[in-house]
């Protein structure tokens, strides 16, 4: 998982899955938007599309898990689809502890006045440009997550 290339971050909702890249070097995360969940021609299509049009080499993908580190719904939810990415795309699936990148980033939006109704899908891309900093700052320290 430390072959060079760009990285895509995915964070995972309902409605919408938040998405950021890296830089080529991997030490940059950026928002790079959302993908609708259940739209034509589907969200796997649409970060496959994604994946290659960047020169995708690895995704990321949120794991939402509870305060506790505990293993609840919605991180078995994303282990699922995890599974299902690793299926449907020529790259490699990692996971990263996403607990608290929602709220982080919703703050941090507030605190920059952004409002309106695009704030959701920017928060989403946000929240995944957050979780993928993480892991790219993990792999520089020399951590061993996800």
């Amino acid at each position: 998982m430390n072959a060079p290339g760009r990285v895509l971050g995915l964070d995972l909702g309902d409605v919408r899955i938040g998405v950021a890249i890296s830089d080529d070097a991997r030490r940059l995360a950026v928002p790079l938007g959302t993908v609708q969940v259940g739209r034509p021609p589907g969200e796997l299509k649409a970060i496959a599309a994604i994946v290659a049009e960047h020169g995708v080499t690895l995704v990321v993908l949120g794991l939402p898990l509870s305060l506790d580190g505990s293993h609840g719904p919605r991180a078995r939810h994303a282990e699922s689809f995890a599974e299902t990415l690793r299926m449907a795309l020529p790259v490699p699936v990692a996971m990263q502890d996403e607990r608290f990148t929602t709220v982080e980033a919703d703050r941090g939006l507030r605190d920059a006045a952004v409002r309106g109704p695009e704030r959701r899908s920017v928060v989403d891309a946000e929240a995944a440009r957050i979780a993928l900093q993480a892991w790219l700052d993990a792999r520089r320290s020399g951590a061993s997550t996800g």
